[in-house]
């Protein structure tokens, strides 16, 4: 499954120090612990179980491991050993009721490259701590999941209406569109300030936001993460990896400008965003030297919040028109439900409890999208004894959020598109208790609040102004649900056209 992936290698008398100190961590990663291990597969020396595993769909080969070694297993990623939690039951137990034990985050050396520590996903101890209580109260001053945000959101789809509108029923891609909409809600909360999507330096942003995700999907990342020693004997083969670095490195000049404009205009009893709050706590601890608002927590932080508001959004979203193009049917009952409840007034958020059958439709598309399948790995943060596995400290977890969403004891239709998954026999909308897309406990997707505000007014906007299809020439049946493979699933290339319901 690797041919084709593996960068062109030096002669093997280059990697034969490096591949001996390998073999001895590979050894020394074997040794058995106190308790009793996870099952899993026999590991290959050096290669673990990579001879087994499809690197371009390694949350579906986790999955298929999971149906023959259980809910808890143990799988090796070259020569790291990983534990693998699978099912709603033991990935909800773990990230929950054992939250502390399992609540550190794994930094693969890529991202260790990227953020070096800083920021408030891909790090630990006390910087993260105070970055995630410091951002959570913050997002929530400047609205996430108020009223305040509702305003930004409508203000904002009026300006994709009026893109939408110009395609005048012509078929189009809606990655751009939607991206550039999305992006400007992280963005008026991050900066106080919207962009004009034809504005080049917005546009850079959001691009490389998409390309890092799309190219930290290529075979050559986890490899990279595996045996990372292959940036000292092979870096310009790692192609990938160099241009994740330059979109980043050009993603923190954009960021520093964007801050300084802020700082030389800074009112501290009127503050704009995400960003003067920051300035404001980053001042009023300059006498403190081990103080965590310094510029690179600033930067990485707003890098973090930037992609993280943009991509998991927008995907989704792009995903539910997609599916309504495919399922005309399901489309045909939210508009009617749209059309007898709200009318042609612009839909609220308080509109939701009254529109169950859309509430449902779009809980079905966040668990059918499974956008973050194998969610962000965690590592234990001590020795743990789970399920009677004894795991060490220091441990890669990957909790297998695709195994949740499609838990064949949780859901009667797992593999369909199924909005009943959601609705009582009265119609009514329910929670249930495997739905998990923002997966759960201390790493929990801390925009979760503003995600789904944004899901339910970009939908109902759109579906209650346009009609999706798919272009002339093209049968419901051919639209394809095969995923592109990134950081997060996204939709394979297509167009579809919005024809207007006026």
């Amino acid at each position: 499954m690797l041919e084709g992936f593996l960068p062109q290698m030096p002669p093997p008398l280059t990697l034969l120090g490096v591949v001996l100190v390998l073999f001895l961590l590979c050894l020394l990663s074997s040794t058995p612990g106190p308790g009793k291990d996870p099952p899993g597969p026999r590991p290959l020396p050096l290669l673990g179980n990579l001879h087994q595993l499809d690197l371009k769909r390694l949350h579906v080969s986790l999955c298929e491991l999971s149906k023959k070694y259980g809910s808890v297993f143990t799988v090796h990623l070259g020569p790291k050993k990983v534990v693998v939690l699978a099912g709603c039951k033991t990935v909800k137990q773990a990230l929950v009721d054992y939250a502390a034990e399992f609540g550190d985050r794994e930094i693969a050396p890529i991202f260790r490259d990227l953020m070096k520590g800083h920021g408030v996903i891909f790090a630990n101890g006390n910087s993260w701590k105070e970055m995630r209580r410091f951002s959570l109260s913050t997002l929530r001053d400047f609205g996430m999941g108020k009223r305040g945000s509702e305003e930004k959101i409508i203000e904002e789809l009026h300006h994709l209406i009026e893109v939408f509108e110009n395609f005048k029923g012509e078929p189009f891609d809606t990655t751009q569109p939607v991206n550039y909409s999305i992006s400007n809600i992280i963005c008026s909360i991050i900066y106080g300030r919207r962009f004009d999507y034809a504005d080049p330096a917005f546009q850079k942003m959001v691009n490389n936001v998409n390309e890092n995700i799309r190219l930290g999907g290529s075979a050559e990342i986890p490899l990279y993460n595996m045996f990372p020693w292959l940036r000292w004997c092979c870096g310009r083969w790692l192609v990938n990896r160099t241009q994740i670095l330059k979109n980043t490195e050009n993603s923190i000049k954009n960021i520093t400008g964007l801050v300084q404009g802020l700082k030389d205009t800074l009112n501290p009893q009127d503050l704009r965003g995400f960003v003067d709050s920051f300035l404001v706590r980053q001042q009023e601890e300059s006498d403190q030297p081990d103080s965590y608002f310094h510029n690179h927590n600033l930067s990485f932080t707003v890098v973090n919040l930037f992609a993280a508001g943009t991509d998991t959004t927008a995907t989704t979203l792009r995903w539910g028109l997609l599916l309504m193009a495919k399922y005309p049917q399901i489309q045909d009952q939210v508009q009617e439900e749209l059309s007898r409840v709200i009318g042609d007034r612009e839909p609220q958020v308080e509109d939701r409890r009254n529109l169950p059958y859309t509430d449902a439709v779009i809980h079905e598309t966040q668990r059918v999208a499974n956008i973050a399948p194998k969610s962000i790995a965690h590592t234990t943060s001590c020795d743990v004894t789970f399920q009677g596995y004894f795991i060490k400290k220091g441990t890669m977890v990957i909790p297998l959020l695709m195994s949740v969403l499609q838990d064949e004891e949780e859901w009667e239709t797992p593999h369909s598109f199924n909005p009943g998954h959601f609705l009582d026999e009265k119609g009514c909308f329910i929670k249930r208790n495997a739905f998990m897309p923002f997966s759960a406990g201390r790493r929990a997707c801390l925009g979760e609040s503003l995600a789904r505000m944004e899901l339910f007014l970009f939908f109902t906007f759109l579906l209650q102004r346009f009609r999706f299809t798919p272009p002339p020439g093209v049968s419901e049946d051919e639209l394809d649900l095969t995923p592109t493979v990134g950081l997060s699933l996204t939709p394979s290339p297509h167009q579809l056209c919005a024809v207007s319901r006026a």
